[in-house]
């Protein structure tokens, strides 16, 4: 961060003027423990059925079920289709979205349909990157679910495809576009808290669901389930209810809780500081609990180097996942600064300033005379260093969401077909999804050979 957002220039600006800075008057007056609350305004548009957006999923799943029942909250969007492997979920689409829906097991069906704009990808990982491609070629515009990729050679072919097809394409992190994050972005930008020194991140979860142990159903067998195509690329192995309903357990499906999970905090957190990424990583964790056949671990810790920039400082960063979490779960997203630290939500944005202690305390007073700490104490009284404005700068301030806000799932789909109804810009394109998912992917490659790897974040290449 340059030196317009340092302390002594975030309080000063704030002090000279509270009309022209949004944010630093509210963190002056913290010590109050202000809550602020968030606003954005959606413009309500009328479409005819001519000017619908009509849509289709590919992979019908858990997700794809809560991606297409957001997308469907913004106007002038419509389902057409569907595709899943599982005839039970093809009966599912027909129970949400009606029986006139066409539905199939092939996704190149789906593409060659003619009636449909776009797609909503949200199959297993190792699919992403063939199903994106093939629908870019097809003309259509693209909502791939994250991660982007599974592999790290998969990303370029994407960005290729995107840009010579001229569509649309967004990577479905889909707190990206929230509330919360624009506000950290700007709160971050004003110098809130200072330059960047560590980033906290952790998702602790204690149910079966949460480790990925999801319900299989009772009429899943080799004839209901499409497992040879499941399979695709992945190695071949004999039919498997696991392997389909529970895919996110094995490494040739899924990409582990980095692809599931780290990969959201560096969509935000690349976002919020404008990084490019961390230059390495080194990752540890195991199998501690759910032993049930998966081969990624359920307990993981990350570390992660970040290289100073023209927009950030250097810092680290510290991934922690635990699938068995006695504690009963919960989950934080924290940027620690300099001069403060900012806990982000999709909902809520807190920035707790506190004061920096440099005047020497009893602690380290003792050993010296009465005379001697009398002398030390006119010293550093008259270097002034705590000045009533530094003690203002301090406290905590919450900027909270209102109730009625769509959430911050609707905000990523407004992006989308707003940018599909302008040619405009998504937040989270192919480049954006890379950085994002390559990073997270490097808590794989670490975690494989069992040493820190090295990432290029310019270039976006294993070094």
């Amino acid at each position: 961060m340059d030196q317009k957002n340092s302390r002594r220039s975030f309080i000063k600006r704030a002090s000279l003027t509270t009309a022209a800075l949004g944010t630093a008057p509210y963190i002056l007056s913290a010590s109050n423990n202000k809550t602020q609350v968030l606003h954005r305004a959606y413009t309500v548009e009328q479409y005819s059925s001519n000017d619908q957006i009509n849509i289709a999923l590919i992979g019908s799943g858990i997700q794809g079920i809560y991606d297409t029942q957001a997308a469907l909250k913004v106007d002038g969007v419509k389902i057409v289709a569907a595709c899943d492997l599982y005839t039970g979920r093809l009966d599912r689409a027909k129970e949400l979205w009606g029986q006139n829906i066409f539905v199939t097991r092939d996704y190149r069906e789906i593409l060659s349909r003619k009636d449909i704009d776009a797609v909503l990808i949200a199959t297993p990982d190792h699919w992403h990157q063939t199903i994106t491609v093939a629908a870019l070629k097809a003309g259509k515009h693209v909502y791939c679910e994250k991660p982007m990729i599974q592999n790290f050679n998969e990303g370029q072919e994407i960005i290729r495809a995107q840009k010579k097809s001229g569509k649309i394409c967004q990577i479905g992190s889909q707190g990206m576009a929230s509330l919360g994050n624009e506000k950290a972005k700007e709160l971050y930008e004003d110098g809130a808290i200072g330059d960047i020194v560590m980033l906290d991140m952790y998702n602790d979860r204690y149910s079966s669901e949460g480790a990925w142990q999801y319900p299989i159903p009772t009429d899943a067998n080799n004839d209901t389930v499409d497992f040879d195509r499941f399979l695709g690329s992945a190695p071949k192995v004999p039919f498997d209810n696991n392997r389909f309903f529970r895919w996110r357990n094995y490494q040739d499906y899924g990409t582990g809780v980095a692809g599931d999970l780290f990969v959201h905090a560096f969509s935000t957190l690349n976002y919020v500081i404008g990084s490019e990424g961390p230059n390495r990583a080194m990752a540890t964790g195991g199998l501690r609990y759910w032993k049930d056949g998966r081969d990624v671990p359920d307990v993981s810790i990350t570390l992660y180097d970040y290289p100073k920039t023209e927009n950030h400082a250097p810092f680290n960063a510290a991934f922690r996942i635990n699938f068995i979490a006695g504690s009963g779960g919960g989950g934080g997203f924290k940027l620690i600064g300099t001069e403060g630290e900012m806990e982000i939500g999709q909902n809520s944005v807190t920035v707790n300033r506190s004061k920096l202690g440099m005047e020497p305390s009893g602690y380290s007073m003792i050993s010296f005379t009465e005379d001697m700490q009398a002398q030390i104490r006119k010293e550093y009284a008259a270097k002034k260093i705590d000045t009533r404005i530094s003690n203002l700068a301090t406290g905590t301030t919450t900027w909270q969401a209102p109730r009625d806000y769509k959430g911050a799932h609707y905000d990523h789909f407004f992006n989308f077909f707003r940018s599909i109804r302008t040619n405009g810009e998504v937040i989270q394109d192919p480049r954006f999804g890379l950085r994002a998912a390559g990073a997270a992917l490097l808590a794989n490659e670490s975690y494989s050979k069992k040493q820190p790897v090295h990432w290029n974040p310019t270039e976006m290449k294993l070094l």
